[in-house]
């Protein structure tokens, strides 16, 4: 019997912050993504010791001109034909942002199939807008047009579509918005995180993901996680793109990513921990254990 040779594993550029304590940025991605059999090309654009929540922390945020630079050297190894995604997180200086649509420009020219997974970091509800004034602006500009793929929290929704999101349909539609602005030729998804909506199931939170074939729904229970745990997005996002990849299936990605950050947070919660349990909840993120079905609405 021939024995075949294993499936070479696909390769996600990720251009995100980094911590050493905790799990946020690329601490909270890159893990998540390499349990699903992805090898993860990871470029910090910040160091720190701890993420910002905590009020102190210490480090550095890089000049965008490293980016470009470790592009550089990965171009130099020949491997960009074989970059399947780039994603990409909080973008913290206007030279951050040209920098990261760089790029994707760069890893476009060598595999046109590449997908851009963009998560618009920029603020949420109860904290507002946390990142510098200009970038919202900058990011509508110069990220969603290039993305294929868009991660924004329901705050950002309402922000890159200058409409209020309260029910499903609201949802729906600020979705089609922002659908209409991303890059032609595209699959144009849009999975809206941490949904909450005036009419849906009490005590429970959403995601939504809306693609041109149709819109799937995945509700979990709400979980009464205070203050709300960092990372959760960008594990979300790295959860969703890394299915997607192994799928094409907007609804099936949904499912899945979305079960699985629940059992991290599940875990978390059960724990006490003021960071997201990562490793602990490491099993989850290939089949978890609990499926919530993605429900198509649209």
């Amino acid at each position: 019997m021939t024995t075949l040779p294993p499936t070479p594993p696909r390769n996600i550029l990720s251009i995100q912050s980094w911590v050493s304590y905790g799990h946020v940025g690329n601490a909270a991605a890159v893990f998540p993504l390499q349990r699903l059999g992805f090898e993860v090309w990871a470029i910090n654009t910040v160091q720190f010791s701890n993420h910002t929540g905590y009020g102190e922390w210490t480090g550095q945020v890089f000049a965008p001109e490293v980016v470009a630079e470790l592009i550089d050297g990965i171009e130099a190894r020949g491997v960009l034909p074989s970059c399947s995604a780039v994603l990409s997180g909080y973008m913290g200086s206007e030279g951050t942002v040209g920098a990261v649509i760089g790029a994707v420009e760069r890893v476009r020219a060598a595999n046109p199939d590449a997908l851009y997974c963009c998560d618009p970091v920029m603020g949420d509800y109860g904290r507002g807008v946390f990142v510098r004034p200009e970038l919202p602006e900058l990011i509508a500009a110069q990220a969603v047009p290039q993305a294929d793929i868009l991660t924004p929290n329901q705050f950002e929704l309402e922000l890159l579509s200058g409409r209020t999101v309260r029910t499903l349909a609201e949802a729906l539609s600020a979705a089609q918005e922002l659908r209409g602005r991303m890059r032609e030729g595209g699959p144009r998804v849009v999975v809206v995180t941490s949904l909450v909506r005036v009419d849906a199931p009490p005590d429970s939170i959403e995601t939504l993901a809306v693609t041109g074939e149709g819109a799937w729904l995945c509700c979990t229970p709400m979980l009464a996680l205070d203050p709300p745990r960092n990372g959760t997005g960008d594990a979300i996002a790295a959860l969703f793109l890394g299915q997607y990849l192994a799928s094409g299936q907007a609804g099936e990605a949904l499912g899945l990513s979305t079960s699985a950050l629940y059992a991290l947070l599940e875990m978390t919660h059960a724990a006490g921990s003021r960071e997201i349990q990562l490793v602990a909840a490491q099993d989850e993120y290939r089949q978890p254990g609990r499926v919530f079905g993605a429900e198509r609405v649209g």
